[in-house]
């Protein structure tokens, strides 16, 4: 009972390894199958060839005989218009054997010519079984790469979830990141060619404003203007001149 529990463990593990190569590939399994049966084909091919030369033999034989029935029949017809029966006697019991080993021979290469054809037929289908598996074989092969390939499609369509999680996500990250330092860094070279641009401004700014104080201490020391009114605008100043003139006048 233990031998056998033990037997029947390892065929199961047997099997199951067996199956596992079986599923592995069977693209590469139907293609075993394929040439092994090309094998078989070609052995009963050559049955077949070895097969055809018994039947031609049979053939001559039957030939033979066929020739050696009528050479009897001439030489007993010869022998009685000749009027010696005894001889004419002789030979025609020999054309009865012949005739008798004809016939046996006759009936064996009909038979022979049928089981003949018929294996001929078999060939013939079995040949056309195997380019159709061939066929089969070719199509499963592109069919099943195709559906590998959609199902890496498939899977690569899914992968392609640009979520921050995900190492598409991740690198897209990266990418961005530098992105936004490579705008940065083109920022940072405007702002600072802008500097230089205020500084200049500024000081632009600084020295109208001293030319400004100036002159207005040029007007006062001329007795053109008061220090009181020397902050007044050059507009009030126009304007109180106006309404001075028009009260003159």
């Amino acid at each position: 009972m233990i031998l056998g529990k033990l037997w029947n463990a390892l065929a199961a593990q047997v099997n199951k390894i067996a199956n596992f190569f079986w599923t592995a590939d069977p693209i590469a399994q139907l293609q075993y199958e394929y040439d092994k049966a090309v094998d078989q084909m070609k052995e009963g091919r050559e049955g077949l060839e070895q097969y055809r030369a018994l039947v031609e033999r049979v053939a001559r034989q039957v030939n033979n005989d066929r020739q050696h029935v009528a050479s009897l029949e001439a030489r007993v017809k010869a022998y009685l218009k000749a009027g010696e029966r005894d001889t004419a006697a002789k030979f025609a019991l020999e054309l009865q054997k012949a005739k008798k080993e004809m016939a046996e021979n006759e009936e064996q290469l009909k038979l022979h010519e049928t089981a003949y054809n018929n294996n001929v037929t078999k060939v013939k289908h079995a040949t056309k079984k195997l380019a159709d598996l061939k066929n089969r074989i070719q199509k499963y092969d592109a069919e099943l790469k195709l559906s590998r390939a959609e199902a890496e499609f498939a899977k690569l369509a899914k992968d392609f979830n640009f979520d921050i999680t995900t190492d598409f996500g991740q690198i897209e990250d990266v990418i961005q990141d530098k992105i936004g330092l490579n705008r940065a860094k083109v920022r940072v070279a405007a702002d600072l060619s802008g500097q230089g641009l205020e500084e200049i401004k500024r000081e632009e700014a600084v020295e109208q404003a001293m030319a400004d104080d100036a002159l207005r201490q040029f007007e006062i020391e001329m007795g053109m203007v008061t220090p009181e009114t020397a902050g007044v605008k050059a507009d009030d100043k126009e304007l109180g001149s106006q309404k001075i003139e028009q009260t003159a006048g």
